[in-house]
């Protein structure tokens, strides 16, 4: 069954240079590096607030900003100014060469306040909240006219030059009808929690107690987790569930993720509280959003290949570093396999560590791997771009890259290239890198 929509007239919002959708940090960089290059820039986000899953996913963990050797920084731009004015209220954890090591903790409620104080600050960026994304109007194959959008005030249009997809899910990509393909096995979904009062006798073990209530409360998540304290703050943060065999892309079954992993949350707290009743562990926040590892990705003019990401050969047309180590979580069952830039690889299952071995001979390790701007730019794209999640990545570079101080690097090179775009008249598929990178490089990225 269908139902025929009339044609509708809408009215045309605002014109700009650069529209960007979706309003993470990756999004939001994107929009402040290109804003302060000269270009008019409008930001939509379908939330209340910036900054993604850092902010509405809890998860306030970037990851270091120098090379495995602690000796060389390798990254700066808008990702270290905003560490900078976090360490000025005690927001964030120390995130020098030895301090960052292993993470820089976040606070979620102060990275949103930041977020919108830096977006602020830019006079040719207007932000609107609470307003979705709705299609795109092409005017030729790969060229995006204006894009749809809404909100409380109404549909209306927005027309821009460049647009830039940041939304995670590529909702505009999808929309322009620009390729993309679908994982075979997608890492699955996760929702984090902050609880009050989070600690445990001496010999208490948190994935030994799970398993022995797992009958009881049939909803208990698996084996797997990770969690941290907020800096300055007697909130934990629990990344403790887990969504198996979930289609991201799929409406019904995000909603479905949704609720098992809040049933999850709910089975974990009521089994704390039957065997640590003295402890009174209370639930303080769940997420706004589950956080999605993986959903669809564009298929771009350079797709980024795990061989190539590792292969510790020089990238000249890198606009982002980074250490983090090929980390892919599996979609069938709780093991997850880490790939380290030490030069070692490991698989666990329910805590358990079921093989490891070497990818690099011993003695050997990578300082670090680059990303290159080619998997940003959609194969077909005239005045598209992309940025987060669904950038062009096999499997194993995408468990590499696909965290945030990666996907900040690859958002605010995604806003350097617009401007170049703009400056040259020239399609996305054409950007000269070498001008984005010293675009990237006078802004105060690092670019190796």
């Amino acid at each position: 069954m269908h139902i025929i929509i009339p044609a509708e007239t809408l009215p045309v919002l605002a014109e700009c240079d650069l529209c960007v959708i979706g309003g993470s940090c990756t999004g939001v960089f994107a929009a402040i590096r290109a804003a302060r290059l000269g270009a008019k820039v409008i930001l939509l986000e379908k939330q209340n607030r910036l900054g993604g899953v850092a902010t509405l996913g809890l998860v306030g963990m970037w990851h270091s900003l120098y090379d495995t050797t602690g000796s060389q920084q390798i990254i700066a731009g808008l990702t270290l100014e905003t560490l900078q004015q976090l360490a000025r209220t005690g927001a964030c954890t120390d995130f020098s060469a030895e301090g960052g090591q292993r993470g820089i903790r976040l606070n979620p409620e102060e990275l949103t306040l930041e977020l919108d104080a830096m977006v602020a600050r830019e006079k040719n960026l207007t932000l609107h909240l609470h307003t979705t994304f709705s299609r795109a109007i092409m005017q030729g194959e790969g060229d995006c006219q204006a894009i749809v959008a809404e909100n409380k005030s109404g549909r209306f249009a927005i027309k821009a030059k460049i647009f830039l997809d940041a939304s995670g899910d590529g909702v505009l990509c999808k929309s322009a009808q620009l390729p993309m393909r679908r994982p075979v096995h997608p890492q699955p979904p996760s929702s984090c929690a902050r609880f009050s009062n989070w600690s445990f006798p001496p010999a208490f073990d948190l994935r030994e107690c799970i398993e022995r209530y797992r009958d009881r409360l049939p909803d208990l998540p698996c084996g797997y987790y990770w969690g941290m304290q907020q800096p300055n703050s007697t909130l934990y943060m629990l990344a403790g569930t887990r969504v198996l065999n979930c289609d991201c892309d799929n409406a019904e079954e995000i909603s479905k993720a949704e609720l098992t992993a809040r049933r999850q949350i709910r089975a974990l707290l009521q089994m704390l509280r039957q065997e640590l009743p003295e402890q009174k562990i209370y639930l303080e926040t769940l997420p706004a959003a589950i956080g999605i590892r993986e959903g669809l990705h564009i298929e771009s003019i350079g797709t980024l290949q795990g061989q190539d990401l590792l292969s510790g050969r020089p990238c000249p047309e890198a606009i982002a570093n980074g250490t983090y180590p090929v980390d892919i979580h599996n979609d069938q069952d709780d093991s997850i396999t880490f790939k380290r830039l030490d030069g070692s690889t490991s698989t666990t299952r329910n805590g358990t560590r079921i093989a490891s071995g070497r990818w690099l001979p011993e003695g050997q390790s990578l300082p670090c791997y680059q990303i290159p701007l080619s998997c940003l730019i959609p194969r077909g794209a005239r005045n598209i771009l992309c940025a987060g999640r669904m950038l062009d990545a096999d499997r194993e570079a995408f468990g590499a890259v696909r965290v945030m101080v990666n996907l900040n690097q690859c958002g605010e090179a995604a806003g350097a290239a617009a401007m170049q775009a703009l400056d040259s008249s020239q399609p996305v598929t054409s950007i000269d890198v070498q001008a984005v990178r010293k675009l990237l490089r006078a802004g105060g990225a690092i670019i190796i």
